[in-house]
């Protein structure tokens, strides 16, 4: 643990070797440790992945669930290695048993007291100069989601609150309902 500590920059060949129950981050090169989720951050996970597995059964694209690797920037630095709570890649040629190569086309990110910035900014920036066709933030607390659409290298955001039923833009026909992604 101490080794991965100070000012070091590592990249996806430092990160494979790494005991597996060290559950962390990379952006930049820099080390982001990360906790165990809450009870209500499951729920929520369970809740929605399951609506979305749901509605991608019998289709290319296929739902992953932390933890699950996926590299950002793996063909130019490979230091940027995230795991969105939830992720959903359409494009098998992604996919490995190591996790995904490349920008899934959902993203979802459950935010947690020690998270906050770190999705909305770190994170959120990373998704989408990876060109990250949608990303869901979801807040627990004010049962709410913020959907971030990639539009020509930019996002454009729009909110849901537990009584809509939400769209996905790249998913197309696909509907969330908060209620029941929010419900205890």
């Amino acid at each position: 643990m101490d080794a991965l500590q100070g000012d070091n920059h590592y990249t996806w060949a430092d990160y494979i070797t790494w005991d597996e129950d060290i559950r962390c981050e990379l952006i930049d090169g820099i080390v982001h440790m990360m906790t165990a989720p809450s009870m209500t951050h499951q729920s929520i996970s369970m809740n929605l992945s399951t609506q979305l597995n749901t509605f991608l059964k019998g289709t290319p694209c296929k739902v992953f669930a932390a933890p699950f690797d996926v590299r950002l920037n793996a063909e130019d630095g490979d230091d940027t290695i995230v795991q969105p709570d939830i992720l959903v890649v359409c494009d098998k040629k992604k996919l490995s048993e190591k996790g995904c190569q490349g920008a899934p086309d959902l993203v979802v990110e459950i935010l947690s007291p020690s998270s906050g910035a770190y999705d909305k900014i770190l994170k959120f920036n990373w998704y989408l100069k990876a060109g990250v066709r949608e990303y869901w933030i979801v807040y627990p607390e004010r049962r709410i989601v913020d959907v971030f659409v990639w539009d020509n290298g930019k996002y454009v955001a729009s909110s849901y609150s537990e009584e809509d039923t939400m769209p996905s833009h790249v998913l197309e026909g696909c509907t969330i309902t908060l209620a029941d992604v929010f419900a205890e």
